[in-house]
């Protein structure tokens, strides 16, 4: 009897501590109550959800919680808290999720977007910050950026009607050529459509429901031959073009290296030197990270920046009238002119603000319980920031849909609003480490391409303007909706610089 009432006894000590422990550490964030076993899953759109979750967050507050299925959502709508719990706590906050298709079976989780928190993805950081962690190491690619910009500019306003490509080469051509040392040789160049169809992939495989698999994981044992598994083949396919990404410029670089050819890059730079095999398998992922980082970002800024300019022919002006002032017309700015161009440089920040490339960025997930304001978060939560509301947010943002790059700029009557760029990179330890690349390269097309040439809106056949319509995907990598622009040529001395470009000549010394 004594060893059932003792037995009763622990069991009772251990009852209260587990209430008392759940009463201590509370519950998570509010938020909708969701469906038995689904959760939330219906109450989500596919796409835009950054504005449901604004919605939301009216009623919910700034921090709220969603389960879908079996896994626990935090999402964060405000800066301070983005700022307190990613930043401030990112030791904890900066694991990523499995993704069972994009990341295990094709091999993204290899990579630095989906690395899992740990030593890996520590070194991976490393290596970049050791080639372009601060302004003065990115120095060094600046002529490239610069070259391959204005090869870019070169007849572009007869390519005008075929814009969205131009950009989309002009940014995977200075990707491969900073990461690799690489020269495309043409549109059939096989390193640069693989490196292409890889990106095409990406969009694809990370789009919300793309498969099924990825929330009922016991499907990746279902055989590919099975009826229903196409998706499984599929991935194998999406898998042979990771694998051929990252393999083929890497061996090409080594090449180079070995013959004494190499022109200087971010992997050759990481490869001075003899290397074991760990540590050539992280530059390996991390070169193929930087080309997946980052030429994404560059085509859709550059592409946000035509838009904008297209329909915003003030700026425009503004723009021009201060590199007249400032650089003059006989050579086109540099990106070492950035900061004798404060509006330029204002016209980058209020683009990075107004149409976030990553609206909700990816989750983070949390390795260990943490309490934040009272809520209990357990170890596994992911937790997604609303960037987008927050680059929109009125306490941060006067008239925050209002494209207005002159809020950056300090006068005698106001300071300068908050720089996105604090929240456009992502936070803590997932923060891109290629920001100051994105912000050199992006800086370079817009004050070159104002440099020399007008944009302004198409006509159709009729003379009719067509207006552009402004209006983003709604997907995880946000797309500006196809548009149409007109490209000419500002003047006689921008012909004069546009041929130097096209002859070799000393265009932008």
């Amino acid at each position: 009897m004594d060893v059932i009432h003792g037995l009763l006894l622990l069991l009772g000590v251990f009852l209260v501590s587990r209430l008392f422990k759940k009463r201590h550490l509370g519950s998570l964030p509010p938020g909708p109550k969701g469906l038995p076993l689904v959760g939330s899953v219906f109450d989500i759109p596919l796409t835009h959800q950054w504005l449901t979750f604004a919605e939301w967050s009216k009623k919910w507050g700034d921090i709220m919680s969603v389960k879908i299925l079996d896994e626990s959502f935090v999402i964060l709508n405000s800066a301070n808290h983005a700022i307190d719990i990613l930043d401030k706590k990112s030791a904890i906050y900066s694991s990523r999720g499995r993704v069972p298709v994009a990341g295990d079976m094709i091999g993204w989780s290899e990579a630095m977007i989906l690395q899992p928190y740990g030593h890996r993805m520590r070194e991976i950081r490393k290596l970049f910050g050791q080639v372009m962690g601060n302004p003065k190491r990115v120095e060094r690619f600046q002529h490239l950026v610069e070259e391959e910009t204005q090869q870019f500019l070169a007849h572009l306003s007869d390519r005008a009607d075929s814009l969205p490509l131009e950009i989309k080469k002009l940014a995977g051509t200075i990707i491969v050529m900073i990461a690799y040392g690489y020269k495309s040789s043409g549109d059939d160049d096989l390193i640069i459509k693989t490196v292409d169809k890889s990106m095409e992939d990406f969009g694809v495989i990370f789009a919300p429901g793309a498969f099924m698999a990825d929330a009922f994981p016991f499907l990746r044992h279902v055989p590919s031959w099975f009826p229903g598994a196409g998706w499984k083949r599929a991935a194998m396919k999406y898998r042979e073009t990771f694998l051929a990404m990252v393999e083929l410029p890497y061996k090409w670089v080594r090449e180079q290296m070995a013959a004494g050819t190499a022109h200087p890059s971010f992997a050759s730079a990481l490869l001075e030197g003899n290397e074991d095999a760990e540590r050539e398998y992280l530059i390996k992922m991390t070169a193929a990270s930087l080309y997946a980082g980052e030429s994404l970002r560059l085509t859709l800024s550059i592409t946000n920046f035509f838009l904008t300019m297209t329909c915003f022919p003030d700026v425009q002006m503004k723009a021009q009238a201060e590199i007249d002032a400032v650089i003059g017309q006989d050579r086109l700015p540099s990106i070492a002119d950035k900061d004798r161009l404060p509006y330029l440089h204002a016209i980058m920040l209020e683009i990075l603000r107004w149409m976030p490339v990553a609206p909700m960025g990816f989750p983070h997930q949390l390795i260990e319980d943490d309490i934040h304001e009272g809520y209990f978060l357990p170890k596994g939560t992911l937790v997604l920031v609303n960037i987008w509301k927050i680059l929109h947010d009125p306490a941060l943002y006067s008239d925050p849909m209002t494209f207005n790059p002159a809020r950056f700029l300090t006068t005698p009557d106001k300071e300068a609003e908050r720089d996105p760029r604090d929240f456009a990179f992502g936070f803590g330890r997932r923060k891109c480490p290629g920001i100051f690349f994105a912000e050199a390269s992006i800086f370079a097309a817009i004050a070159e391409t104002l440099a020399v040439y007008n944009i302004s809106k198409a006509t159709d056949a009729n003379g009719n303007i067509i207006e552009p319509r402004v209006e983003p995907s709604g997907t995880v990598i946000s797309h500006p909706a196809p548009f149409r622009c007109k490209i000419t040529v500002r003047s006689q001395k921008a012909h004069a610089l546009l041929d130097g470009v096209h002859n070799g000549g000393p265009e932008s010394q």
